[in-house]
């Protein structure tokens, strides 16, 4: 987005403050602390069905194209885009960067955790087990560097990754997981979209303990731990974002401001910021924990459809899956 632009927006309100449990506030007009947003428009021959988003080792980000089957290279300098096949009827959904440098993908399409290496771009599938067609979704690094998925079909799985070696497990109360996290302690927790609620994974067993958040059936969506090991979840149905601490095991919900908003995902920056998508109002919130403050930062194009949020310090990345466009909100 241009700074004239920006200013204008500013200047009419668009930019607006709003602490939970009070009306929002316009902000004032030229706020100099304020981020900075930029769009791109992918430079693709054809619509890619842009789905998550991860910042590469280098300079470049990398996105899933669920539509198109391919693991993206998007560079900012340039607006280059690079378009990794990943195999036969891929259809990628989350991506994330291991500790390896290498982006690690959920394959729904393929059923299949897909790892391309950085810098070489090698291709490796890992196959779910025969049987286990898991619709899988999003993953994550526990502490000892291995791999755990969720699928909405009703699965949970881990890749070891040093062997390779893939386990899955039914989830309790079966179809709906979803959103996956690590903790700086390197546990790992998911959410369940059509069952409601968080869950804890053993990571010696697989096995999974629920824990219901406080709003029946709020369709928890994606999962994010802040830097002490809290759950931050944006709750799809309620229009909600929520925090769970698991050292007290207690839970604090806070409404997003509008008519009717819709959670869809959820990051924590390296400032303990959440950062939340919200289709209802076609927008990205942040959220300051101590001031419990939102600030609305709404998409320049209607329908943006925006799901996974990733970053790195001073960014916070944006996929438009409604538009096919990569946006940036700049924070440092």
């Amino acid at each position: 987005m241009s700074q004239p632009l920006r200013r204008d927006l500013l200047q009419a309100g668009a930019l607006l403050p709003f602490v939970a449990g009070l009306p929002a506030i316009a902000a004032p007009a030229g706020a100099s602390d304020a981020p900075r947003v930029q769009s791109w428009k992918l430079a693709t021959r054809r619509a890619v069905g842009i789905h998550d988003v991860s910042p590469a080792p280098d300079h470049g980000i990398w996105f899933t194209a669920q539509g198109s089957g391919h693991l993206g290279w998007f560079d900012p300098a340039t607006g280059r885009t690079d378009l990794i096949p990943l195999g036969n009827a891929s259809s990628p959904h989350g991506v994330i960067v291991g500790p390896d440098r290498a982006a690690w993908i959920t394959d729904g399409g393929q059923n299949a955790i897909v790892r391309v290496g950085w810098p070489d771009r090698h291709v490796r599938v890992y196959r779910l087990p025969q049987g286990a067609f898991a619709n899988l979704n999003t993953c994550a690094f526990d502490g000892d560097g291995d791999l755990w998925f969720t699928g909405q079909s009703g699965y949970v799985g881990r890749l070891a990754v040093k062997s390779g070696r893939m386990t899955v497990k039914k989830a309790p109360r079966g179809v709906g997981p979803y959103g996956i996290t690590s903790t700086p302690s390197g546990d790992v927790w998911y959410c369940s979209l059509a069952a409601s609620f968080i869950a804890k994974i053993d990571r010696r067993t697989g096995e999974s303990t629920p824990i219901d958040p406080p709003t029946p059936e709020s369709g928890p969506r994606r999962i994010w731990s802040d830097n002490q090991g809290r759950l931050w979840t944006s709750e799809w149905n309620a229009g909600q974002l929520s925090v769970f601490d698991p050292r007290n095991q207690g839970w604090q919900t806070f409404k997003l401001p509008g008519n009717a908003p819709h959670a869809y995902a959820v990051y924590v920056d390296d400032r303990d910021t959440v950062w939340i998508s919200d289709w209802g109002s076609n927008s990205v919130l942040s959220f300051d924990p101590a001031s419990r403050r939102f600030t609305a930062y709404p998409m320049p194009r209607e329908s943006a459809n925006v799901r996974q949020l990733l970053g790195r310090k001073g960014e916070v990345w944006v996929p438009e899956s409604g538009t096919d466009y990569i946006t940036v909100i700049r924070t440092a």
